[in-house]
C-alpha cells in the first residue's frame, strides 16, 4: 500500500515551496509514499538508501533527485548522521517552468536524478539558506529552482545513465577534470576505461575523448571570445599544449582555427569603437 502526501497539507495559505532537513533513521521503510506535489531532495550528510517501485539505489552525498506527483519512494539511513534536504514545490510552479522553458523539464516520467559536487552543494546550500528567509512565494521557488534546473539541463547525463556515469559527466565540465583528458573523465567513474567506452558509446554516441574534447573545445571557443590571452596559453588552459593537436581539434569542432574564430566573433562591447 502507497501512503499519499498532499500539497495543501504541507504548504501553508500563499506557500508555493517548502523546505525540511531531517535526519534519517536506518529504519526500513514499511511502505513507499507518494505526493500530489514534486518533491526535490538532495543527501546532505552521510548515505542514503532510496527505495522505488524499481528496486533500491544507494545515494551519497551530493546526490540530488527530483521526483514528479505520483512517483512512489522512501528514504532510508545507512549508517550514522544520515540526512537530507527535502523540498515540496507546489505543482503549479512546475507548470509555469515547463511552459515558459519545457528544455529543463522535457521527461519528467521519471525520476531526474545528478549529482552535486562539493563546490556545488555548497552554493545550493546557500540557496537554501536564502530560500528559508524568503516569503516562500512563486517567485522565491523560481529564484531557486531556474538556476539549479539550468544548470542540470546544461550539464545533463542521459536518462538511463548509471549512477557513475551520471556523477562523472557533471565532474567533467569541471576545468581540472576536462584537462586531465578522457583519463582524468574516466578516473572519475572508478571503472575501466574499456568499460566506461562501452557504455558512453551506447549512451551518448561518443567515445570519453570525444565527449571531453567537445567540452575542452566549447571551452577554449569562450576564451577565444571573451579575453585577450595567447591561444598559446588557451591551449594549455584546455590542457593540450600541443599547438598543433590543439589546431586540429579546434577546426574540427569549429570549422575555423583558432584564430580566425576569434576575429570573427570577439567584440569590444565595453569600449565598442
Amino acid at each position: 500500500m502507497t501512503h499519499r502526501l498532499y500539497h495543501k497539507d504541507v504548504l501553508t495559505l500563499g506557500e508555493q515551496i517548502q523546505l525540511t532537513r531531517a535526519a534519517v533513521t536506518a529504519r526500513r521503510p514499511k511502505s513507499l509514499h507518494d505526493h500530489d506535489f514534486f518533491e526535490l531532495f538532495w543527501v546532505q550528510n552521510g548515505i542514503i538508501r532510496h527505495h522505488s517501485r524499481n528496486g533500491m539505489d544507494v545515494l551519497a552525498e551530493g546526490d540530488l533527485i527530483l521526483m514528479s506527483p505520483g512517483q512512489a519512494h522512501a528514504v532510508q539511513g545507512k549508517g550514522d548522521n544520515a540526512m537530507i534536504v527535502s523540498l515540496c514545490i507546489h505543482p503549479d510552479v512546475v507548470d509555469a517552468i515547463q511552459r515558459r522553458h519545457p528544455e529543463l523539464l522535457r521527461d519528467t516520467t521519471a525520476p531526474i536524478q545528478t549529482t552535486r559536487n562539493m563546490k556545488q552543494l555548497a552554493a545550493l546550500n546557500q540557496a537554501a539558506l536564502t530560500l528559508e528567509t524568503s516569503k516562500l512565494d512563486r517567485l522565491a521557488a523560481e529564484a531557486f529552482l531556474l538556476p539549479l534546473l539550468a544548470d542540470i539541463h546544461q550539464h545533463k547525463a542521459p536518462q538511463d545513465a548509471p549512477v557513475w556515469l551520471a556523477r562523472a559527466i557533471e565532474a567533467a565540465y569541471q576545468r581540472d577534470v576536462f584537462c586531465e583528458g578522457a583519463a582524468g573523465f574516466v578516473a572519475q567513474t572508478g571503472r575501466a576505461h574499456a568499460h566506461v567506452s562501452r557504455t558512453m558509446r551506447k549512451l551518448t554516441g561518443q567515445s570519453p575523448s570525444e565527449f571531453i574534447n567537445t567540452i575542452r573545445m566549447n571551452y577554449a571557443a569562450r576564451l577565444l571570445t571573451t579575453d585577450n590571452e595567447p591561444i598559446s596559453q588557451i591551449a594549455a588552459d584546455c590542457g593540450i599544449p600541443n599547438m598543433a593537436h590543439f589546431h586540429k581539434l579546434f577546426r574540427a569542432h569549429h570549422n575555423k582555427t583558432p584564430l580566425q574564430y576569434r576575429q570573427q566573433f570577439q567584440r569590444n562591447v565595453i569600449q565598442p569603437t
